[in-house]
This record gives C-alpha cells, sequence and structure tokens, in this order.
C-alpha cells in the first residue's frame, strides 16, 4: 500500500465519523438499548438493518479476499501470525479478545490482544516469550502483544509482547478507568497437564510500563477465581468485576468481584454468583422469555482459589451448591448503558443438533443477556435476544458497544453438526460472521462474514475516535496454518447504527 493510499483509507474516518468522540461517547450514547431490551422484541421495520448486503473485498494492504463487507467498507490486515515484532519475536497464532486505548502519540491508538495459544507446555509452536522476563510459569505458552497504529497512515508503529508466562489466554476486560486490560485464561490447567504452575486466572497488563523486550510480570489475581475465565467488565461506578464463565459441556455461573479496593485488585475481596431470587439453581439457558425482567441476588464463592488437584469443589460446583443460576458457555462482557451485558454462546430454545452435555443440556444457537445493577438489592436479569437459528445469529462470542449505540457480537460456531455454509465463502462448512444489533429495531444483522478460513471473529472493538472497527480472526490456536490475524475496517459508520 502507498501512503497516499493508507492515509486515504485511515484518514477518511475523522471527517466521516464528525471529528473526534469523546472517550465516553459510547456509554453516553446506549440508552437506546434499554427500550428493545425491554420489549423483549425486535421493532417493525428490522428488514432495513444494517448497511446493505456484504459482498466479497480484497485487503488494502495485502490484496487477498479474506474479508465480505458491504459497500464502502475497506480493511487493511495488521499483526499477521509469523511477522517480526518490534521486539524481534515473531507475532504468536491465536489472535483473540482485544481492546483499544488511546496511543501515547496523537492519532495513535494502542491495542492488547490476547493470544489464546493452547499448545503442549514449553511448545516453540507460535509461542508467545520473551526469554529473561518475569514469567508466572516457565512453561507457559500464551500472553499478550500490543500494537501501537498510526489511524492516519495505518502504520503499526511498535508491536511486541506486552504478558507472557500464562496459558490459554481467551477474552478479559478493560480495567477501572482504562488503566489496562484484563487477561484472562480459559482453563483450570495444573502441574497434572505438565505445567509448572496451576492455571486459571485472570492477570493484569497495564497500559502504560510493558516495552519491547520488557513485558509485564503476570502475577495471578487469585480472588478473581479459578475457573475456566472468558471475558470480564467494569462497572466504573462501584468498581466491581464482573466475569463470564466457559467451560464446555458444564453448566456456568456468572461472577462478580467485589474488590477491596477497585484501584488495587491484587488487594483481594469477594467473589460471588449471581442467583435467581426465590429460585436456587434457576436454569437460563432455555425456556426464557425476551424482556422479561428477573430479579437477582448474589451468592459467595467461599474458595476462590479451590485446590482442585487435591479434590476441592470448583468455583462453579461451590456456587450452584448455594443455588447459583446456570448458564450454558458465558463468553462476551461489556459495561454500557449502566448495565453489564454478555453472551451465553450456546443458550436458547432454538438447538443446533449437537449430543447432549454432562447434564442433558441440548446447545442453542445463543442469548444476549443484560444485567442491570440495583441499587438497593441484587439487580435485575434480562433477555436482551435469543436466536431463532444459525441465519440470524449462530454461537455468539466477544461482543463490543458502538460509539454510535449499536452491539458487535463475533460469532464462534459452536455446532459440529449443523453445518453453516455461506454463498460468499464457498468450500468452507462452517462459517463465522460479524453481527451486528440495531439499538433502534432489536433486529441482527449480518455486518461481516470471514471468508478466509472457518476460525472465529474475535477482539471487536472501535478506537476512541469511532473511526476505526478492530477485529482478530482467531486463526489455529496449536498451529500457525491458519494464521491469525488483526484487521482495521474503515467505513461509512454514519449511515447505520454502528
Amino acid at each position: 500500500m502507498t501512503e497516499l493510499d493508507r492515509r486515504s483509507f485511515l484518514g477518511r474516518g475523522l471527517a466521516t465519523t464528525g471529528g473526534v468522540l469523546a472517550s465516553g461517547v459510547a456509554i453516553e450514547t446506549l440508552t437506546a438499548h434499554a427500550s428493545w431490551a425491554d420489549a423483549g422484541r425486535p421493532a417493525a421495520g428490522a428488514h432495513r438493518a444494517g448497511y446493505g448486503p456484504p459482498a466479497r473485498t480484497p485487503s488494502k494492504n495485502t490484496g487477498e479476499e479474506l474479508l465480505a463487507l458491504p459497500a464502502g467498507f475497506s480493511y487493511v490486515v495488521l499483526g499477521r501470525t509469523g511477522t517480526t515484532m518490534t521486539d524481534g519475536v515473531a507475532t504468536p497464532i491465536a489472535h483473540d479478545g482485544m481492546a483499544a486505548f488511546p496511543g501515547t502519540r496523537r492519532h495513535t491508538v494502542r491495542l492488547i490482544r490476547n493470544h489464546e495459544v493452547r499448545t503442549a507446555p514449553g511448545s516453540p509452536v507460535g509461542r508467545v516469550l520473551v526469554e529473561g522476563s518475569a514469567r508466572y510459569d516457565e512453561l507457559g505458552v500464551a500472553g499478550t502483544t500490543t500494537l501501537e497504529v498510526d489511524l492516519r497512515s495505518g502504520e503499526v508503529l511498535r508491536h511486541f509482547v506486552s504478558l507472557n508466562g500464562t496459558i490459554v489466554n481467551c477474552a478479559g476486560g478493560r480495567m477501572l478507568h482504562d488503566r489496562g486490560w484484563l487477561t484472562c485464561e480459559e482453563t483450570t490447567a495444573g502441574v497434572a497437564q505438565g505445567w509448572r504452575r496451576k492455571h486459571g486466572y485472570i492477570f493484569q497488563v497495564p497500559l502504560n510500563g510493558p516495552e519491547p523486550g520488557r513485558p509485564a510480570p503476570s502475577q495471578p489475581l487469585t480472588a478473581m477465581g479459578r475457573f475456566s475465565h472468558e471475558a470480564v467488565a467494569v462497572d466504573p461506578r462501584t468498581g466491581y468485576v464482573y466475569e463470564t464463565e466457559d467451560d464446555s459441556g458444564k453448566p456456568d455461573g456468572f461472577y462478580r468481584f467485589r474488590p477491596r479496593d477497585p484501584r488495587d485488585l491484587a488487594a483481594g475481596g469477594v467473589l460471588e454468583m449471581l442467583k435467581v431470587k426465590g429460585a436456587d439453581g434457576y436454569d437460563c439457558r432455555e425456556g426464557q422469555t425476551m424482556g422479561a425482567r428477573i430479579p437477582v441476588e448474589w451468592v459467595r464463592i467461599d474458595d476462590p482459589d479451590p485446590d482442585l488437584e487435591n479434590g476441592a469443589q470448583t468455583c462453579t460446583q461451590q456456587g450452584l451448591a448455594k443455588g447459583g443460576a446456570m448458564f450454558n458457555r458465558l463468553e462476551g462482557c461489556w459495561y454500557g448503558d449502566g448495565s453489564i451485558f454478555f453472551n451465553s454462546t450456546s443458550g436458547g430454545d432454538a438447538k443446533n443438533g449437537d449430543a447432549p452435555g454432562a447434564d442433558g443440556y441440548r446447545e442453542g444457537y445463543g442469548q444476549v443477556w443484560r444485567y442491570v445493577p440495583g441499587r438497593r438489592d441484587g439487580g435485575t436479569l434480562v433477555l436482551v435476544y435469543e436466536s431463532p437459528g444459525r441465519r440470524e445469529l449462530d454461537s455468539p462470542d466477544n461482543l463490543t458497544f458502538t460509539p454510535r449505540g449499536g452491539i458487535v457480537l463475533c460469532e464462534d460456531d459452536a455446532g459440529s453438526v449443523d453445518a453453516d455454509p455461506h454463498p460468499l465463502a464457498p468450500g468452507l462448512v462452517n462459517v463465522n460472521r460479524l453481527i451486528g444489533l440495531d439499538p433502534r429495531r432489536g433486529q441482527p444483522f449480518e455486518f461481516a462474514v470471514n471468508i478466509a478460513d472457518d476460525s472465529e471473529f474475535a477482539g471487536a472493538c472501535f478506537s476512541p475516535d469511532g473511526s476505526v472497527l478492530f477485529v482478530n480472526q482467531l486463526g489455529d490456536t496449536v498451529s500457525p496454518d491458519p494464521p491469525g490475524r488483526t484487521y482495521a475496517i474503515r467505513g461509512p459508520w454514519h449511515r447505520g447504527p454502528l
């Protein structure tokens, strides 16, 4: 790509979005969500939602047809697996959860990106590693990388490992006051599986501090729980951290962590699981009504760091024993509109055909939930959207709010029986998409299609000025083929709900 092409691609957004947006504008413009979340049904005219049908689109900087996007949208590829970073390390595999922060210089953005590497202990394949750095587990293969991107030129200014010594870093969330990123391990593996240390924790990646060759020390926040973490979201009014759990084949819980000091999560606190008032073991996975307001309370997890190797009860077992509510594959989690929105990837009454789990539950096509904190009680739970089938929405994973009041859902097709082909991606059996939720109509619409391979979308997030949507293509979690990629998508956002 020439310098002129880069500037024309990434430079137009500052004008088309009406100038630089304030960092808090996303929260301030999300009140529209309440109308359709509480109504529990799509509004009239939902067929007009979105930006029009996607079409196969070549990348501006590589020429490869990797995405299908609506007319007027374009993209570049950043941080592909295998490319050499500023610190001399090869870009790892398995690009997953991510967040965008203001950069260190004007017109720049800093991305902190997870790598869900699932190789064997110490394996060099696609590993996140800086030799000699402070690592929690010397055999850890996963972690995070940080990219600094110039929004005008599209150039990656710096790209380096910002945390290593962990495993299976799936998603996470922004720290209080945007001081950095909370990265989550989606596993409870330990010494019995060949690692030096036990895993299943949340780690902090400061926004400022890590530099090329000097990643942040990886220290687990054990009071926040040891379980198969997926994502977190922080309520800026209280500092409470809400956490999702994704342990396939078993009921999962929705948690909150009440820290002693919201500015110092390492100081400890109380871990709790959501419970529906007056209904022990309430099953949120099916039989629910969109828009119904469900009063909830919270039960304490007495042992947030269980010794699983010696038969201790898991955090999930502890919470369910006290009547905690059951979900299925809780994944993406985001704060907005004074609420916490989160996805149940395989919840819902419309089933995908897979064999039932250990407790007999058959997976659905996905749910989007909203938790509204209460001032004098435990708060309220609302089912915002439930997919009636794969065409509308198939297995929502990560999610993000947009500066204009919409929601973007990253699909991670979880079904192994129900094939999910797409006319724009011939030859692929399970195709993943970015699905938008229109706050005015409450209707999902197809925004982007991964036409490169069958890996999931992950880590969707907007630049602070609202001009660029960054999103990852996971690639493979144990090999460099297919590779992980980060996309920067630019277009006429003002023409639609995202």
